[in-house]
């Protein structure tokens, strides 16, 4: 029995204030809550309901230990805070933490320290061997890259290498530096011997939340940066096993998300954007010690459960209307090449 069920998780908070419990997701069924069937809602409150039940009756299904942050925009109120599930734990954050390594980055770059286009040397000792992405696969180095293609690849693919390569502009002590310095001190990656590489560090669920909102909201960085990270974590070869799985390409496009996985590990934090480009619901997702630590496909429990946990999120904010800065997606469609 973890916290969540100990406890009973399922109250959506307001402002700081419980507003109501739910029954606890260990007391239902495997399948209990998991349909989330109905007519779409039609108020926050109705939706941040719909999704304490998703995130109930999926996380229970899918077992191991889970860590959650997820709000839903109001624009009559308060952020209402449909599942806080241990939010303040700090663990590791893996690959999500790659978001706060690019946010170290950009912030470098709109104080005029770093430029998009400047190039960045590609040895083959800073190739993760074997490292996801697609550095490790070309195996013609030594090369060089322009850093918006670093950041590029650290979004979307996910790619090992291009932490190294944003440590050689960012070291580890500057990087989580910047990051204190913008109010997460718990969002920090783990120096090691080589000031130039680092560990993708800790974080909690309330901070990579924090961090998210911060940026939608245009406080995080310069509006060509936000639109940079914005644009690469919606983008159509961004992770798709996760919450964007059931989602039609127009659906994935309303979504800016960024996974993490390593050891028996499976992490999600992203924004869902209303029709108009507002963002509406924002999520972070931390999991582990489910079934099949060796699988890193979309069968994992826990993988398996935030692709409901998203088509249920989707849903249950499909009519509401954010707040905040408007983000459009870019448009993005496949080429027969010519």
């Amino acid at each position: 029995m973890n916290r969540r069920t100990a406890l009973g998780l399922g109250t959506v908070a307001t402002a700081g204030t419980v507003l109501g419990a739910a029954s606890p997701a260990a007391a239902a069924p495997a399948t209990a809550g998991r349909g989330v069937a109905g007519p779409a809602p039609a108020t926050p409150r109705q939706a941040a309901h719909r999704v304490t039940t998703s995130y109930q009756g999926e996380s229970a299904h899918a077992g191991g230990n889970w860590q959650a942050y997820v709000s839903v925009v109001d624009p009559a109120g308060p952020l209402l805070v449909p599942v806080a599930d241990e939010p303040d734990r700090r663990i590791e954050a893996y690959s999500v933490n790659k978001i706060a390594v690019a946010v170290a980055v950009l912030d470098k770059v709109d104080r005029g320290l770093l430029t998009l286009d400047q190039r960045i040397e590609v040895t083959e000792a800073i190739v993760v061997p074997g490292g996801d992405g697609i550095f490790s696969l070309d195996g013609a180095y030594p090369s060089s890259v322009t850093l918006g293609h670093v950041l590029a690849n650290l979004l979307t693919v996910s790619d090992d290498t291009a932490v190294r390569l944003c440590g050689s502009v960012c070291p580890a002590a500057e990087l989580n530096e910047i990051l204190r310095g913008k109010g997460f001190p718990n969002t920090q990656v783990q120096p090691v011997a080589n000031p130039y590489r680092f560990f993708l560090g800790t974080s909690t669920p309330r901070e990579t939340h924090d961090l998210l909102r911060a940026l939608v909201a245009g406080t995080l960085l310069a509006p060509t940066s936000t639109a940079l990270v914005l644009r690469l974590l919606r983008a159509p070869v961004a992770y798709t096993d996760g919450v964007r799985r059931v989602m039609s390409s127009a659906e994935r496009a309303r979504v800016a998300t960024k996974a993490g996985w390593f050891a028996d590990a499976r992490h999600e934090a992203g924004v869902i954007f209303d029709k108009a480009g507002a963002p509406v619901l924002t999520y972070a997702l931390f999991a582990d010690g489910q079934a099949g630590a060796d699988n890193f496909g979309a069968t994992h429990p826990a993988v398996a459960a935030r692709a409901r946990m998203g088509r249920h999120f989707l849903a249950a904010v499909d009519n509401l209307v954010g707040t905040g800065l408007v983000h459009r997606p870019a448009v993005q469609r496949p080429s027969n090449g010519g």
